[in-house]
């Protein structure tokens, strides 16, 4: 693991929602470093602010006070247009809902972001069979997303996530759909991408038995982070 310089990073992250004169601190001074190939857990009760840390750290909303670094770049300096290519190059997003585009098939929607970034439809097809043959979708790649089981489904949106090879995964309630088979098939399958590619993960859950298999599990309680709670 590089100690020197973590693949995400997030200092001092306040978020404040305003309504009226009526004011919520979410988040309040969350600091926090996700080392090159580490796998973390972050648990919480529902409201405590989990997914929207995500989509901080994730450069898809900002914070009211703070910063995040992606792969040693500022996010709060950079334009949108840059925020968007880092995000592209860097990050890669897994949801609960899998929010595959349904007039795609498997194949379409994980080349996806290789073609956002210019490649070529060649190189971005042969990349999205290798990652679909992956995740054990070989036999499946030209099913449009209703042609496909749930299980499946999330499947190819880990694929999607995975295809750049980013630098970490941020994965939100990734099995939360899924019945408790084939939600531990996810994440078998997310530990063998972990360690067959050293690609971070930062997962939000309220599944305590997938939290307690990261390395690290955190814990958002009163905005704040408490390390290993578990």
């Amino acid at each position: 693991m590089n100690e020197t310089l973590p693949v995400l990073s997030c200092k001092g992250i306040k978020k404040s929602f305003s309504e009226g004169s009526l004011s919520v601190d979410v988040l309040k001074n969350v600091s926090l470093d996700i080392g090159q190939g580490e796998k973390v857990s972050i648990v919480g009760a529902s409201g405590t602010g989990k997914s929207t840390l995500l989509h901080i750290l994730g450069g898809l909303d900002s914070p009211t006070s703070g910063e995040v670094w992606v792969d040693g770049e500022n996010m709060n300096s950079l334009s949108n247009t840059r925020r968007g290519l880092l995000r592209n190059r860097s990050l890669g997003f897994v949801y609960q809902f899998h929010h595959l585009l349904p007039e795609f098939t498997a194949l379409e929607n994980v080349s996806m972001p290789l073609l956002i970034r210019d490649e070529s439809v060649a190189s971005a097809t042969g990349l999205a069979l290798e990652m679909l043959g992956k995740v054990g979708l070989e036999h499946r790649v030209n099913h449009k997303p209703g042609e496909l089981s749930g299980g499946e489904r999330q499947r190819a949106a880990l694929a999607r996530a995975l295809v750049t090879r980013p630098k970490c995964v941020l994965a939100d309630e990734p099995t939360g759909n899924l019945d408790h088979a084939t939600a531990e098939k996810m994440y078998v399958l997310m530990q063998d991408l972990n360690v067959l590619y050293g690609i971070s993960f930062v997962i939000v859950t309220h599944d305590l038995e997938l939290a307690s298999k990261m390395d690290r599990t955190l814990q958002i309680l009163d905005g704040e982070i408490i390390d290993n709670p578990i």
